[in-house]
């Protein structure tokens, strides 16, 4: 009784504080600030014991490890999220942004366990023979990691998207603007101050194309991890459904979108690494991915179907 109650304190104490954080760090992109960023980062800290406090819990008063139904696996995938900006922020890199990423997906992760979800799918119940194994721990838990990299690397490829499209847009502006001017003979005053309106966007763009290529090579960084992982997960559930089912692959739903899903970050990463991609190109399909992973975790777990229906919504 203990466990369970300790259990929803710190589920509704890390939701709170993933919807404080996740405001902070959106102030931060309107409002640069060091302290909002540091105060941001110590609050993912807390967050993140609060959602092991949760896992911990349940694991405890269940007796197993808290990985089998759809509540447990979003709670799960909300711990990676706050992790993945721990482990980067520790780093020291993309520290002021990173948590416009990461806090929203914990946030929205959280909420969706907590507060979507019907109270009878977030009870703990036994374990389905086939899930008694030791291969749920490395299996799910890799697969469920590498689904939070991904994500994270998704979106920071559509965040790129985002902002390279407004300095295309405000560089096909000043040009146009340069030679309307230019044409009409305006005064000199007027030029002036026209030079001076395009100095101070051109400095605006050049810093958008500085934060473009740091959310590159983070969503190149988190994208590689995440394929790893994936890869791992893959071929962890063969030899599980071997053991459970008799046979390796069986073109399960859940299979076959995880190995589309495999494919196209293949692709990603052929395109960066052999082809020499950079910038919007591999980015577009990163975006793509961000779909597939959606799908392939969620998408067909709505449908009930296939091998993989138990312990999710059915």
């Amino acid at each position: 009784m203990i466990f369970i109650t300790l259990e929803h304190i710190s589920a509704h104490v890390s939701f709170s504080l993933t919807f404080v954080i996740t405001l902070i760090y959106w102030g931060t992109l309107i409002y640069k600030s060091e302290k909002l960023s540091n105060s941001g980062g110590k609050g993912m800290i807390v967050t993140c014991i609060c959602i092991t406090g949760v896992l911990v819990s349940r694991s405890l008063y269940s007796g197993h490890l808290p990985l089998s139904n759809l509540y447990e696996s979003f709670m799960f995938l909300s711990w990676t999220s706050s992790m993945i900006h721990i482990v980067i922020q520790l780093r020291g890199q993309y520290a002021w942004w990173l948590g416009a990423i990461t806090a929203p997906s914990a946030m929205l992760t959280h909420g969706f366990a907590t507060l979507g979800l019907p109270d009878k799918m977030q009870e703990s119940a036994m374990l389905v023979p086939a899930l008694q194994s030791h291969w749920l721990m490395m299996h799910v838990s890799m697969i469920l990691l590498s689904y939070a990299t991904l994500l994270c690397g998704s979106l920071s490829s559509i965040s790129l998207l985002v902002i390279a499209s407004q300095i295309n847009q405000k560089i096909f502006l000043n040009v146009k603007n340069y030679f309307f001017f230019n044409k009409n003979w305006y005064s000199h005053d007027q030029e002036k101050k026209e030079l001076k309106h395009t100095f101070y966007l051109s400095l605006r763009n050049y810093r958008k194309w500085v934060f473009t290529n740091q959310l590159d090579q983070l969503s190149y960084r988190t994208i590689g991890l995440g394929f790893s992982l994936l890869t791992i997960g893959i071929l962890s559930g063969a030899v599980w459904a071997n053991e459970a089912w008799g046979s390796y692959w069986s073109w399960d739903p859940k299979e076959t979108w995880a190995l589309i899903t495999w494919i196209l970050f293949a692709i990603y990463l052929h395109t960066r690494i052999n082809r020499g991609w950079k910038g919007q190109k591999p980015a577009i399909v990163a975006s793509l991915g961000f779909i597939l992973v959606w799908t392939c975790y969620l998408g067909v777990d709505l449908l009930g179907i296939g091998l993989h229906s138990y312990g999710w919504l059915l």
